[in-house]
């Protein structure tokens, strides 16, 4: 006898339609195959499907057993295949009678028959909205993930026996509500970092203002201890809250990465994300056999921080210039390319030599002056014009860090953060883009209009500070971010002025 099941796979951060197909032969010795390229986890599910059903209290047919996941030429992953391919063997055999038609259906399953938490549900709920499937059973531990998606009805499913009930019609289960996202969204979000707690380095925080307004990418140079690592941590706390378009996206990347769990619904919080200098530059831009997504994705709306910017291998760090210009990376193998999305801030941190001190006016520098250049040169001219501003953060002074004095607090810098976004989403809502620092030549031309006077000064910036074409754009597009904060429509002198500073290297 022949039984269908509907489930799915994931392809990047899309799920994809698999047929799972299950005869059981009259005739011929005992065997289990499945075929249809699958992966070790799939071929290993013969084991977990075998022990499953017999401790659900069913019979495991001893019989020759053929699996085929279709399309054929299409690879599987993964465990979720585990309950599909179950519930099509009680089907197959007579054990349980039902129509599947518009059922979708995955899970991985313990021995025991229970079920365990699978990663990419969230592109599996979206896959099941689009194609107008009527029902999802997937693992309870899932259910909180699968409930942001309406317009599909979810089932949660704690045992195999579980769901063998609920088509058998004997004992039903209960579909779970769509959450209330905006009551998700207008909580309270905790920092465990406050700018009220960040002494003195006011130069650093007007800077990181402006990057959280715009989406510019920072790079902090200063001695050891002077505060780069924290301004970076606390940064976030400045950040706007995710909409709901960039959350689902957000999610998505976190729920197949398997980075969310049973008390995760949808990401409202901007991802931070701090890979260690020894990360590879498959770690930082993701790939692998099977390409997955990288630090660089897990960043994507968020923020990277790069501490030690010098001590990554250079090679690693190489491969950051093309995501930083274009907002994604495509990973090719021999099976076929991968786009992944990855818009994210870029905060940069560095001394500005081995020992830290080069140019400090309380210690002295130890290092030779090769050492410096050398150090120095660790980061490429073509990866630091693809920053758009560069702090120089000295050490903080006595009397900042003995003042009972607080500064001001992440909270209001977050309202007028906010109100510079509205202003980008009100003046892009007709285009792909979000924020400033995402304009291409031709929204620069329309949205970047600068008066006589502002010509002038930028024609002597690209004369004495040697910009390039590119510096130059961002010049402008940080221009555009400092009008935005003072709700100016016109860019003026002064935020040319302004944004121009930021872009002197402090090299000496």
């Amino acid at each position: 006898m022949l039984a269908k099941v509907l489930s799915s796979t994931i392809v990047g951060l899309d799920a994809l339609p698999v047929e799972v197909e299950v005869d059981i032969a009259s005739q011929g010795l005992p065997s289990f195959t499945i075929v249809g390229l699958p992966d070790k986890a799939v071929e290993e599910a013969k084991e977990r499907v075998r022990s499953a059903i017999k401790n659900s209290g069913a019979e495991f047919p001893a019989r020759r057993i053929t699996v085929n996941l279709a399309p054929a030429d299409l690879p599987k992953e993964g465990p979720s295949f585990d309950l599909p391919i179950a519930i099509g063997i009680l089907i197959a055999s007579g054990q349980v009678e039902a129509d599947l038609s518009k059922i979708l259906v995955l899970g991985e399953l313990s021995l025991d028959g229970s079920l365990r938490h699978v990663n990419g549900v969230l592109p599996n709920i979206i896959l099941a909205r689009d194609k107008k499937i009527e029902k999802v059973y997937l693992p309870e531990v899932n259910s909180k993930e699968a409930a942001i998606i309406d317009k599909v009805g979810v089932y949660p499913v704690k045992t195999l026996k579980e769901l063998v009930l609920d088509l058998s019609q004997v004992a039903k289960i209960a579909k779970i509500e769509t959450l209330n996202l905006e009551k998700i969204k207008n909580k309270d979000q905790y920092f465990e970092f406050d700018f009220e707690n960040v002494l003195g380095q006011e130069h650093a925080k007007r800077a990181l203002e402006i990057s959280a307004s715009g989406g510019h990418n920072v790079l902090f140079k200063g001695p050891p201890g002077a505060g780069k690592t924290l301004l970076a941590r606390t940064f976030v706390s400045i950040l706007p809250k995710l909409d709901l378009e960039e959350a689902i996206d957000v999610t998505k990347i976190y729920s197949v990465s398997g980075l969310t769990n049973s008390n995760t619904s949808l990401l409202f919080s901007r991802p931070f994300r701090s890979p260690h200098h020894t990360a590879s530059s498959i770690g930082l831009i993701g790939g692998g056999t099977r390409p997955s997504p990288g630090e660089i994705s897990l960043a994507h709306r968020g923020v990277l921080f790069l501490d030690e910017l010098p001590e990554f291998p250079r090679h690693v760090l190489e491969v950051l210039r093309q995501p930083l210009e274009d907002g994604r990376i495509t990973i090719s193998r021999a099976s076929g390319s991968l786009t992944f999305p990855a818009k994210f801030i870029l905060v940069a941190a560095a001394n500005p030599c081995p020992c830290g001190y080069f140019g400090d006016l309380n210690k002295v520098c130890i290092c030779a002056p090769s050492q410096i250049t050398r150090y120095q040169k660790r980061i490429s001219g073509p990866l630091l014009d693809r920053i758009d501003m560069y702090i120089d953060v000295p050490a903080v002074k006595v009397e900042k860090l003995t003042t009972n004095e607080k500064s001001e607090s992440s909270r209001p810098i977050r309202k007028r953060v906010e109100r510079a976004r509205e202003i980008q989403r009100k003046r892009f809502v007709k285009l792909p883009i979000i924020t400033n620092s995402e304009m291409g030549s031709k929204e620069i031309r329309q949205f970047c209009n600068v008066g006589e006077d502002g010509k002038v000064l930028l024609k002597k910036a690209i004369v004495q500070m040697g910009l390039s074409a590119r510096g130059f754009s961002r010049v402008l597009k940080l221009a555009r971010t400092i009008a935005d904060l003072e709700s100016s429509k016109q860019i003026l002198d002064k935020h040319i002025a302004e944004a121009l500073q930021y872009r002197v290297r402090q090299e000496n």
